[in-house]
């Protein structure tokens, strides 16, 4: 199980994962319309969802076609995690109108090394250079993180959709494998994408994140030249690799992302937090906090941060997002346990706890099986009474207390040991509650346990429908 791994293991920070320029796609659709509460815009996120594609909670209508430079044609060759750019207009309902779906990989190439630690779910790759991490949101396709732990040098090709952090390295939201030989796109290129450090225009080489790169060869797209290449220049490259060296085919500068006084969703995670002026950046993005900001599920303004994986809305004007509403995208609460009953189409018992599902849920299984989902009722109708789940999500107070899930992973094997990572909202000498759940004392020590403690319990439910604690200690 997870120890809260996302909030421990790294310092995330974002660059910007959806650069270059990308051909609309049409849209339209016959998404409901609130006038009084509609927005057009970009919603910048994962994809959680088909039918047609669901990011950053909003139900997009679309045509069907995306438009990428990476073999990603039509709305079914994407994935769940991929990250997305959403040119359209929704309203308060949660439905909307896609006039355009971007997609980009942000990294693509044979895989050099893997780790991973099914106890913590984290990890990292290693791609053309690139240092790739992993954790318990990341969504894997072909292979599990577990079948790809420690594999030999070019066994395995990845494509990655993720973030870049701080340190130059990145952050996966989404990562496909394939065997060596087979193809992401027309060819097996490598991609790659960072700051131009080491530029030599005379030997026409740089490197990116120490990555050698020759672009002696290279095509410049769009309105770039060769001349425009300079230090610190953010960029995409595409090319194969020749002795360590990456030889670049062609080479896009990383444009504008957004339109003045666009209405723009994004998700991402702050670095470079400025307290005294209240911004700080996210997914390349200067955000700006004000006086009408509004914070969301138990966000501050006194609680932002460095690393913290939001979501953000407002308005972007000359180049800043200012923000409007704010709201928190990690987990802090994590359950493993068995679906005791469904309600709809939006409620589980699990183990006991009341887990609430949302169209940004991201639903998965680990058997290996590559049957697609299409649809996001198909989603809901997959998991039944009787599976066991791993949930990463966050604990909720209100309505007497419920986890809303932000990933749900089934498994396929489970046993009737039970275990929660959460908060302490209440506590007696012989019950202690958690997400909602009040579990007897048993035999398990609550010394040094009070409200508010961050916990790890392990339970079980006895004969006569009761549950026990049977291990519990304080989340450090």
């Amino acid at each position: 199980m997870k120890r809260n791994a996302l909030s421990k293991a790294i310092k995330i920070v974002i660059g910007g994962a959806l650069a270059g320029t990308l051909a609309a796609c049409g849209g339209g659709g016959s998404g409901s319309s609130d006038s009084s509460e509609a927005s057009s815009g970009s919603s910048v996120g994962p994809l959680s969802g088909f039918g047609s594609v669901y990011v950053n909670g909003i139900r997009f209508h679309t045509d069907g076609s995306v438009n990428s430079d990476d073999g990603v044609e039509r709305e079914t060759q994407l994935e769940k995690g991929m990250i997305l750019k959403v040119r359209g207009s929704w309203d308060g309902s949660g439905e909307g109108d896609a006039q355009r779906v971007d997609y980009d990989d942000t990294i693509r190439g044979p895989l050099t090394s893997a780790t991973w630690d099914d106890v913590e779910k984290t990890g990292t790759l290693m791609v053309a250079g690139q240092t790739v991490h992993l954790d318990g949101q990341t969504v894997f396709k072909g292979l599990s993180p577990v079948e790809i732990n420690g594999v030999a040098t070019d066994t395995y090709r990845v494509r990655v959709s993720g973030w870049q952090l701080n340190d130059g390295s990145f952050r996966a939201s989404f990562v496909g494998v394939k065997a060596i030989s087979g193809d992401f796109n027309d060819n097996n290129e490598v991609e790659i994408e960072g700051i131009v450090e080491d530029l030599d225009a005379g030997a026409q080489t740089f490197t990116i994140n120490g990555f050698p790169v020759d672009y002696t060869s290279a095509v410049f797209d769009d309105d770039m030249t060769r001349d425009d290449l300079r230090q610190g220049l953010a960029v995409e490259v595409e090319g194969g690799l020749e002795g360590g060296v990456l030889i670049a085919w062609e080479i896009d500068e990383e444009g504008e992302l957004f339109d003045e006084d666009d209405d723009l969703e994004i998700v991402g995670v702050v670095y470079d937090f400025d307290a005294a002026n209240q911004t700080f950046l996210i997914n390349g993005i200067q955000v700006q906090v004000n006086s009408g900001t509004e914070f969301d599920d138990g966000l501050s303004e006194s609680s932002l941060g460095n690393g913290l994986l939001l979501k953000v809305e407002g308005d972007y004007r000359n180049g800043v997002l200012v923000a409007e509403e704010i709201e928190p995208r990690d987990g802090d609460a994590e359950l493993d346990g068995i679906i005791e009953s469904k309600s709809g189409s939006e409620t589980l018992i699990v183990s006991g706890v009341r887990v609430t599902l949302t169209t940004g849920t991201l639903i998965g299984d680990d058997d290996g099986d590559d049957e697609r989902i299409t649809m996001r009722t198909q989603d809901i109708e997959y998991l039944n009474v009787g599976d066991f789940l791993e949930i990463e999500g966050r604990q909720r107070s209100e309505d007497g207390g419920f986890l809303e899930a932000i990933r749900v992973e089934r498994e396929d094997d489970g046993d009737d040991d039970f275990e929660m990572n959460g908060r302490v909202t209440a506590l007696s000498s012989t019950t202690v509650t958690v997400m909602g759940l009040e579990m007897l004392r048993g035999s398990a020590d609550f010394t040094g346990i009070e409200v508010g403690s961050e916990v790890e319990v392990d339970y079980f439910r006895n004969s006569g429908g009761d549950y026990v604690v049977s291990e519990i200690e304080e989340d450090d």
